[in-house]
């Protein structure tokens, strides 16, 4: 499945390595490379399909703003600073968003949801999956499935008529199902994000089941299906 490629350009090591951070938290991203200096990225930027730029703005050598400008718009480029009077000249060269430091999690994913629609190519997927159980072989469309729950070494899928259970992990599973249709809410759900309900506290609502969601996934959760 298609995933955003990330860089991340900042001289501080601690905001570099936050966000990076935030990155491998989020299931649609993937980072490519990480720097300290921007012009150390260029050779990537102009070699590569470089979907998503986190760019710092006051960095020796050329700063963020001038970097963006030698680049051009075809790559995504959310700005992430410490200073907001450089937020008019940010909008000005058409950036995705600009962050300001300390940045959370939640303003993070807010930023990157802009991204998702224009930067991840067209996806040819499957309109199913097929999944062993015992020594049957079951085709399930992804359009049928509810939610998958964890159980120790197996994983049962839940659909409107039938579950199914099969010996596998969550985190292989994540590897063979669409991203932009599923998401982990928790260490042992994973949800069709089409078949979401409502939200009620720390539950998700899926027809009549009550899905938990770690406070590690709420935030994601939240923005990514409730704004």
């Amino acid at each position: 499945m298609n995933k955003i490629k990330c860089i991340v350009i900042d001289d501080e090591e601690l905001a570099r390595t936050l966000i990076i951070k935030y990155i491998s938290d989020t299931p649609n991203l993937a980072l490519v490379g990480d720097f300290e200096n921007a012009l150390e990225a260029l050779p990537l930027i102009k070699n590569s399909s470089i979907d998503l730029i986190f760019l710092d703005i006051q960095m020796p050598a050329i700063n963020g703003t001038d970097f963006a400008k030698i680049i051009g718009a075809d790559t995504n480029i959310i700005f992430t600073t410490a200073y907001t009077e450089y937020a008019l000249e940010g909008y000005e060269l058409n950036v995705v968003d600009y962050l300001l430091k300390p940045i959370t999690f939640n303003r993070f994913l807010t930023a990157v949801n802009k991204v998702k629609s224009k930067a991840l190519p067209a996806e040819s997927i499957e309109d199913s999956i097929t999944v062993k159980s015992g020594y049957d072989l079951h085709k399930i469309k992804y359009a049928d499935i509810l939610y998958i729950k964890s159980d120790s070494e197996y994983v049962t899928f839940y659909t409107a008529h039938k579950k199914i259970m099969s010996l596998q992990s969550l985190k292989s599973l994540l590897k063979q199902i669409p991203t932009s249709l599923f998401m982990r809410v928790h260490r042992s759900y994973i949800v069709n994000k089409t078949k979401v309900t409502s939200l009620k506290g720390r539950d998700l609502f899926i027809t009549d089941s009550l899905i938990p969601i770690s406070d590690s996934y709420y935030d994601q959760v939240k923005s990514e299906l409730f704004q």
